[in-house]
């Protein structure tokens, strides 16, 4: 039996790295597919990718300096715009990583990068994110995290 994996936890850059992934990519999480994700045809649905998106968007997010993601006092953030591209499909009980990034930042918003992979590059995203003020008007992005993800 091989060494146990942690799944939906942040993998050190060595990890990424030995499981073939390049740079720019130096930010990924282990998922392990299961059968609630499959669709009729028997691989995993294309909901799930944005499943796996905002599952990593969450912890990039609270780890990039903005810890109050999704809680009532926190700065909202809604998503403008996503997208995937499959490129080649997943089945039941596979390891993948989801690495993301960040493309571009602007005064309110920014732009997500995703890639899912296992065994090579399986599919490919992005997503526009808006943050809010209360009164849901764009609002300057938190300070902690406009710096971490420029840096």
């Amino acid at each position: 039996m091989g060494p146990q994996l942690a799944y939906h936890v942040p993998l050190p850059l060595s990890e990424i790295r030995q499981e073939g992934i390049p740079s720019p990519w130096s930010y990924g999480i282990r998922y392990r597919t299961t059968f609630g994700e499959l669709d009729a045809q028997g691989h995993v649905s294309n909901v799930t990718y944005l499943r796996w998106f905002e599952t990593f968007r969450v912890q990039y997010l609270r780890d990039y300096g903005w810890p109050e993601y999704a809680t009532p006092q926190g700065t909202p953030m809604v998503l403008r715009r996503t997208e995937v591209d499959y490129l080649k499909g997943i089945n039941l009980s596979e390891d993948i990583i989801v690495t993301g990034r960040t493309d571009s930042v602007g005064t309110s918003s920014c732009v997500m990068q995703y890639a899912v992979w296992s065994n090579g590059l399986r599919a490919t995203g992005s997503a526009v994110l808006v943050f809010l003020d209360a009164t849901h008007q764009k609002t300057a992005l938190p300070p902690a995290l406009k710096a971490n993800m420029v840096g």
